[in-house]
This record gives C-alpha cells, sequence and structure tokens, in this order.
C-alpha cells in the first residue's frame, strides 16, 4: 500500500510530504493498459494529487487536478480525497513519443502545451473552488509548482517520478511536496534550494529503497523537522451501480429512450451499459429501470 509522510520545520517555515506511490502507479497501469509514457504521465499527476489531497481540512473535501494537453496523451484527470486515495483517467492510454536524448521518458512532449486546472470541492454543496494556469513544462512537477505560485501564491517544491520496468508494470513511483508556510525563515529558504538538487530523478532513491522518512532527511537537509504521521492510501475508485445509475438518470427520460432505442436497432436489446473511466467496471440497466432512476431524479 502507498504511503504519505507529512511533516513540518521545527520552525513552523516549511511543511513536506512524501509519497512512495508505486501501488497507486500499477493499480493505474492494471487498469487503463497505458504504454510507459503514459503511465508515467498519469502516475506522476496521481502521485502529486495525492500528496495535495491529505492536506485537505476536512473528510468530505475533494481535489481534482485535470490537464487539458494538445499532446498525443490528450485530457488526464486525477481525483484524490482527504486521505490521499486517488483515481485517475487518461484520455489515450496508447499513445507514446520517442524518449529524450538521455533516455528519459519525455512526458512533456506527450502532454503538450495546454492549462492544468485545480477544483477544490468541500462536500456540502458550496461552490467549488477553481484555479487554472497554463502549464509549465508538461512534465507535471513542474506544473503543480507553477499552479501553486500563481492560483494560490504559495512557493511549493515539487519532485515526481515514475520509473517503468521492462515489462511496462512501475518500478517505483514517489514525489515530494514542500511548501513554505508565512514569515518562512530565509536561511530555511535557501537550505531548501540548495537542497532541491537531491530530489532530482526521485523515483531513483524510491527503487533503491529508501524510505519516506530518508527521502524526507535529503529534502530537510540542515533543516530539523519533526514527521507528524504516515498514511495509507491507495488507488481507490468510488464508483457502483448506484453511482452510475444515477448519472445516467440525469439526462432525462427522453434522452434514455432515444439511446435504448438505438440500442435496440443494434441488436443489443434495450438495455444500457456504463464503464467507469476511472477503473473501467461495466454497469448494465434495464429500460424500467432506468426509467425508474429518471423518474426520480426529475422529482427532486
Amino acid at each position: 500500500m502507498a504511503k504519505i509522510l507529512r511533516g513540518m520545520s521545527q520552525d513552523g517555515s516549511a511543511r513536506i510530504l512524501v509519497i512512495n506511490s508505486t501501488d497507486i502507479v500499477n493499480a493505474a497501469i492494471g487498469f487503463h493498459r497505458t504504454t510507459p509514457t503514459a503511465s508515467a504521465a498519469l502516475g506522476r499527476l496521481l502521485t502529486g494529487t495525492a500528496m495535495v489531497a491529505s492536506l485537505m481540512g476536512e473528510q468530505k473535501n475533494r481535489i481534482t487536478f485535470n490537464i487539458q494537453g494538445e499532446g498525443p496523451i490528450g485530457k488526464l484527470i486525477a481525483i484524490g480525497d482527504y486521505y490521499g486515495n486517488v483515481k485517475g483517467y487518461i484520455e489515450n492510454p496508447m499513445a507514446d513519443v520517442p524518449p529524450k536524448k538521455n533516455g528519459k521518458l519525455d512526458v512533456g512532449a506527450a502532454v503538450g502545451r495546454g492549462t492544468l486546472t485545480v477544483i477544490r470541492e468541500d462536500g456540502v454543496g458550496s461552490e467549488p473552488h477553481i484555479g487554472t494556469v497554463m502549464l509549465q513544462s508538461g512534465e507535471i512537477a513542474e506544473d503543480i509548482t507553477r499552479y501553486f505560485a500563481e492560483s494560490e501564491q504559495i512557493p511549493t517544491l515539487c519532485a515526481l517520478g515514475v520509473t517503468v520496468d521492462r515489462d511496462y508494470t512501475c518500478l517505483a513511483a514517489g514525489g515530494v511536496l514542500v511548501q513554505l508556510l508565512p514569515f518562512a525563515d530565509e536561511g530555511v529558504i535557501a537550505r531548501l534550494e540548495e537542497n532541491a538538487g537531491a530530489l532530482y530523478d526521485i523515483s531513483r532513491h524510491f527503487a533503491a529503497g529508501m524510505t519516506n522518512e530518508e527521502i524526507a532527511a535529503l529534502a530537510m537537509k540542515d533543516i530539523p523537522f519533526d514527521i507528524f504521521d504516515e498514511l495509507d492510501c491507495a488507488y481507490k475508485c468510488d464508483c457502483g451501480r448506484e453511482r452510475m445509475l444515477s448519472a445516467i438518470g440525469r439526462v432525462g427520460e427522453s434522452e434514455i429512450r432515444s439511446m435504448l432505442d438505438e440500442e435496440e436497432a443494434e441488436g443489443h436489446g434495450r438495455t444500457l451499459e456504463a464503464v467507469c473511466r476511472f477503473c473501467n467496471s461495466a454497469y448494465r440497466f434495464g429500460e424500467e429501470e432506468l426509467l425508474r432512476a429518471a423518474a426520480r431524479i426529475a422529482k427532486k
């Protein structure tokens, strides 16, 4: 199971999160059957989203990171909850591009130019907070850093990495998120900048067997800090039959009848199948069940 370490410098200048997300990325690969470059792109977004999600204040909160890129991968979505659990979607899981000259996967080229939109929801019906920034590089970590700098005015260091093995599984994945807090000490800021170089190719540290605590020590070298806790988290899809039925019911009776007519004309009978885009679970519904759902929703 993936784990998120959370800590803070003893003087209150900065907070740090470290995640080993290897299990999360392997789950995503299993659901979406991604190419190596697509695995790296989706895996990085899931990793970053899990850390940011774990910073939310209430159990009903959730956060969505939505990348609209012009590259061959297309849309990327990751949704995280208060506990750091995440689920994700990739529009073109089979998209791939040539590696960089140094042999690294070229996530930036696969994502391309575009936007990163972050949606924060409190789960109680109020309007969500939405922030959008242009993609810095498409490499994901730099884009999350830019989002926090421009949309939330929080100086942030983000390092994300995914190493894909020869069999297309994830060998190692993880990330580090360091954020300055109000009135941060200038000396701490300088040391964090000096330590940032040690976080380059972060998945290499996880592949070597380093723990979250050991990697946090690299990021916070010469900065006294305390570890608050370490959360268990996972790739967790919350779809279900009732949720999918409600989603179809919202389109209304007329549209449902039209879709049923099309299915019948194609020889599939008067039933509809809904497939979750986050875990590919399939749910099939009959006409009476669908129309009851539509009527129930229409009365609300």
